[in-house]
């Protein structure tokens, strides 16, 4: 796999970039960045439990950290960390790697979310496009921040060089964005351009440090896990353009010469029986930032409070926390 030198000029990376759809960058984070980091995801898994979404790569259930199943024993996906976390805003934000993520989109990047992997996705070959439609064409790009070395037998990233070139498949609907049950169309269509155009998957052997950038219509996927007791801890984290971000009704925060979406974290059912009966644990805040109409009311004199309101009616309509 040929290697981008970290030296070499943004431009240079962007056109790399611009060639082959990803460029990776060998050591860009030091030993002691990537324990700092995973220092402090360890804080946030105690510190902020009920606040921090992660989703059941087993069951697909999504809930609050506090309330995950078999935590010690089930493989999850850990949502948005940058959210609850300075240091993680600043690992997606480097300021040696913005000048990077904006000579790869053409503008100022815009942090969107984050997740944390502890194992191998295992997810099947998809581009990442299909479900986080950018507004403009080319406007999001997604790094790979490797936590520690990855071993062949772990699951490692597979990637289709120059596959970002390949026309996209437009849905029922007429966009680029996958409608329900239409995954298998997408699925067959690549399959056969892929063929067609004689691409092969090549494999990421990350060691710990690297970072992984690629284009939002590069086909990627995680390889089979053969060994399933070896990790694979890594932090994925997505870009849109500026110009993009700007139309999306979520607060811009400036670091690094970008920005990061200042925003609630994935909305998450719960049930009324996990707070106490008084709703002394109620994320009241949180609520009523999440439902304007709510607040609205509150203001109005209409509820007592948003608990009385989430007890009453809030859980029974589907809003989540």
């Amino acid at each position: 796999m040929p290697i981008t030198e970290i030296s070499a000029a943004p431009h240079r990376i962007g056109a790399d970039f611009g060639r082959d759809g990803f460029v990776v960058l060998p050591g860009f984070f030091s030993a002691e960045r990537i324990a700092e980091a995973r220092h402090r995801f360890d804080r946030v898994r105690v510190e902020r439990a009920g606040e921090l979404v992660v989703d059941s790569r087993a069951t697909g259930r999504r809930s609050f950290w506090r309330d995950a199943e078999d935590p010690a024993v089930a493989d999850f996906k850990f949502n948005d960390v940058y959210l609850l976390d300075a240091t993680t805003r600043e690992l997606a934000l480097d300021a040696k790697l913005t000048p990077i993520l904006e000579a790869c989109l053409g503008e100022p990047a815009v942090l969107c979310n984050s997740l944390h992997f502890e194992k191998g996705s295992g997810q099947p070959m998809h581009i990442d496009s299909l479900y986080m439609t950018p507004r403009s064409s080319h406007g999001l790009i997604a790094s790979w921040i490797a936590l520690e070395e990855v071993h062949p037998d772990s699951g490692p990233l597979w990637y289709w060089r120059g596959s970002h070139r390949i026309p996209l498949f437009r849905f029922k609907d007429g966009s680029h964005h996958v409608g329900p049950g239409e995954q298998g169309d997408w699925d067959r269509y690549m399959a056969t351009e892929l063929t067609e155009r004689g691409m092969e998957p090549e494999t990421f052997l990350a060691k710990r440090g690297d970072v992984f950038l690629w284009h939002a219509d590069v086909v990627h996927a995680g390889s089979p896990i053969r060994d399933a007791a070896r990790t694979r801890a890594s932090i994925v984290c997505h870009y849109y353009r500026e110009s993009d971000a700007r139309a999306l009704d979520y607060a811009l925060e400036p670091l690094n010469g970008a920005f990061w979406f200042e925003r609630l974290g994935q909305p998450v059912r719960v049930e009324v029986s996990n707070f106490s009966p008084d709703g002394g644990d109620f994320p009241a805040e949180r609520y009523l930032r999440r439902y304007p109409d709510v607040e609205q009311a509150l203001r109005r004199g209409l509820l007592r409070s948003a608990w009385d309101h989430f007890r009453e009616h809030g859980a029974a309509e589907g809003r989540g926390i």
